[in-house]
């Protein structure tokens, strides 16, 4: 059998090219060779504020995004986190033998809640429901980038300390690192994201892909044309190595480094590959806006093969913890 592989995504609004290369354009490949289940998580994304009103729109945005790279619902599950119950179920469970102390260090923590002007029991306790989504269904790799890997540690000590608590019910997941580098928004400085607004819109048309890219910091200390550049620190590079052949990106860095191309240059030929590469998914998406229903579908029947998974392994928890009466003998036994 295939090994089970398990991710999630936040439908916490438009999803940018920084997702797409970092999961959605992996999650397509690995469906070849794992049995892969994929979570639009929108219990995680309440964990920051946000408009109520708005988050029907994103969990369809989110669905859309994922099926137009290419995820195909037939050979994978895809659902939404706040169909399935047992998610929510079995965090609690997990919150009974979480380190406390564990949770106030996760990176992560530290950084959204310096965002918040007060921080929640929600942000804090993410890393157990992200635990309990990859528990859940005993998966035993989960795609990472290098930034997401101490949570999965920690999903990792927490399989083991209710199995050693209770019983072995959990295997310990391990992460599959993708090869993908951290991408870095328009700004430069920081990872893109939505709440940062560096990002580039996956589903933008090529002309807004543009203006986006026209205006990206590269290398500061170049300062003018005729400067050698230093591709090692320039996001437009990073970008090249997601979107360009391996012939393009050797030229760009040896181009790059002699001044031998500007940095306009460098970007135009960046928006031709990466605008190319993007233009069938745009088409898959087109077609799925004006087909919302069949999204609505495909969360649906998603959702009804994650539970016969995930509701077998609450069972299996529960009886585990002692949180099943006993079956009294027929009498005449």
């Amino acid at each position: 059998m295939p090994k089970r592989i398990f991710s999630g995504i936040q439908p916490s609004g438009e999803v940018h090219i920084g997702n797409y290369v970092g999961a959605l354009r992996n999650w397509a490949r690995l469906a070849a060779e794992y049995e892969c289940i994929y979570c639009l998580v929108d219990y995680h994304a309440i964990t920051a504020p946000y408009p109520p009103a708005m988050m029907p729109g994103r969990v369809h945005e989110a669905a859309v995004a994922v099926l137009s790279a290419g995820v195909d619902p037939a050979r994978t599950i895809l659902f939404l986190q706040s169909d399935v119950p047992e998610h929510t179920e079995l965090a609690w469970v997990l919150a009974s033998v979480t380190p406390l102390g564990a949770l106030e260090r996760m990176t992560q923590f530290k950084e959204k809640g310096a965002e918040q002007p007060s921080q929640n029991l929600g942000l804090l306790a993410y890393p157990v429901l992200q635990a309990a989504d990859i528990l859940l269904y005993k998966a035993e790799l989960v795609p990472v980038g290098e930034d997401q890997v101490q949570h999965l540690e920690l999903a990792r000590e927490i399989a083991r300390k209710f199995n050693a608590a209770f019983r072995p019910v959990f295997p310990e997941p391990q992460p599959l690192l993708t090869p993908t580098p951290r991408i870095m928004g328009v700004d430069g400085k920081t990872k893109m994201s939505k709440s940062r607004d560096n990002t580039i819109p996956m589903l933008d048309p090529p002309e807004a892909i543009w203006e986006r890219l026209r205006t990206a910091v590269t290398d500061e200390n170049r300062k003018r044309r005729s400067d050698p550049g230093n591709p090692d620190v320039c996001n437009i590079y990073t970008l090249h190595k997601a979107f360009s052949s391996a012939e393009e990106v050797e030229m760009v860095n040896r181009e790059c480094r002699s001044a031998g191309i500007g940095c306009i240059d460098c970007k135009r030929l960046l928006h031709r590959n990466l605008t190319a590469e993007l233009e069938p998914v745009r088409e898959r998406a087109a077609e799925l806006a004006r087909r919302p229903e069949r999204v609505r579908e495909i969360l649906d029947d998603g959702a009804r093969r994650a539970r016969a998974i995930a509701s077998a392994v609450m069972e299996e928890v529960r009886e585990a913890m002692g949180l099943r009466l006993p079956v009294k003998e027929p009498a005449g036994r």
